[in-house]
């Protein structure tokens, strides 16, 4: 099966471009290679997959936003199944830059849309998040959960399931939008809570606590989002659904920095900083809806998971901790 994995060379789409090559299929990466974070860690990532898939993997450098790109790169390559996984990332930094964020996260997604459309492509499958929540009304939250977000951020992310949600009627456009639960794994971005605490402590510094440290995470071992987003190359029984891809759990980010100290051995004092515009206060996911349609059922615990990442953390720090120190 031909496969374009848009946002191919970032943390989530490269492990999804990995277990597609995994699993024989030919896949085609378009990412526009924006410095949000250190370049070298994209870099990394997109050696894995021309490892992964010799010459069944083919990579373009280019954006969403640009219409003739995307035709090229569908109509060349007889795109079949699209995982766009490209985005603007980062609460925070929508609040600074909302215009981009909604130029990436929006408008290139309507770009995709028309021209799986135009090109008869089988199913288009979108990354969302749990930031289309905002407050909670109730936890867990369910696909059911009133959508109020609190950020550009996750606005962009919810205007672009409702374009999904209107091409898949209007259009006939087979779509699935994954909500995702704050994903972590192999090569995350190097800005992240649990990168941040694991270099911290690997270098005797105090893990930094935004807030109070009582707010929750459900947290979402990136292996389990790979396997959702395979599922869907399987079925089409979730075609024109929302669904929640979380672990199922959570755990609050005291709990969290404390279990890095511990998987790290470090000798160091939790330290606590000004609470972060915009970030959500708790989520935890519902997954019974994917559960019910794809199967999917979580298999990494947050605390098997964090263990897992200090791993890899200590096996590959050569390279990769100088990058996190910079970010």
């Amino acid at each position: 099966m031909n496969v374009l994995v848009t946002g191919g060379a970032g943390f989530i789409g490269s492990h999804i471009t990995e277990g597609l090559l995994s699993a024989g299929h030919d896949v085609t990466v378009l990412d526009v290679m924006d410095p949000f974070y250190d370049l070298k860690i994209k870099e990394q990532n997109l050696e894995r997959c021309r490892d992964a898939g010799g010459d069944r993997f083919s990579f373009i450098e280019g954006s969403i936003t640009d219409e003739d790109v995307i035709e090229r790169v569908i109509a060349d390559n007889d795109i079949e199944y699209v995982y766009n996984q490209a985005a603007q990332a980062g609460v925070r930094a929508s609040v600074e830059n909302p215009k981009k964020v909604h130029k990436i996260n929006t408008t290139g997604v309507l770009n995709l849309l028309e021209t799986a459309n135009a090109y008869d492509v089988e199913r288009v499958i979108h990354a969302s998040s749990s930031s289309v929540y905002g407050v909670d009304k109730y936890l867990p939250y369910d696909e059911s959960h009133p959508n109020t977000p609190q950020s550009p951020y996750g606005v962009s992310k919810l205007t672009a399931e409702h374009y999904c949600r209107v091409w898949s009627e209007i259009h006939d456009v087979p779509t699935v939008c994954l909500r995702y639960f704050t994903v972590y794994g192999p090569r995350m971005r190097p800005n992240m809570a649990i990168t941040n605490f694991t270099s911290r402590c690997l270098n005797g510094e105090s893990p930094v606590i935004y807030g109070d440290g009582e707010q929750t995470r459900d947290f979402t071992y990136v292996d389990d989002v790979v396997a959702a987003n395979l599922k869907l190359l399987e079925t089409d029984a979730a075609d024109g659904t929302v669904m929640n891809v979380g672990s199922a759990g959570t755990i609050t980010i005291d709990e969290l920095a404390a279990h890095v100290v511990e998987a790290t051995g470090a000798d160091v004092e939790i330290a606590y900083d000004a609470a972060r515009e915009a970030d959500a206060r708790h989520t935890h996911a519902d997954v019974s809806r994917a559960h019910e349609l794809i199967g999917y059922k979580p298999t990494t615990s947050i605390r098997d998971g964090v263990s897992q990442f200090v791993a890899w953390y200590r096996e590959n720090r050569d390279w990769y901790e100088p990058l996190v120190r910079r970010s």
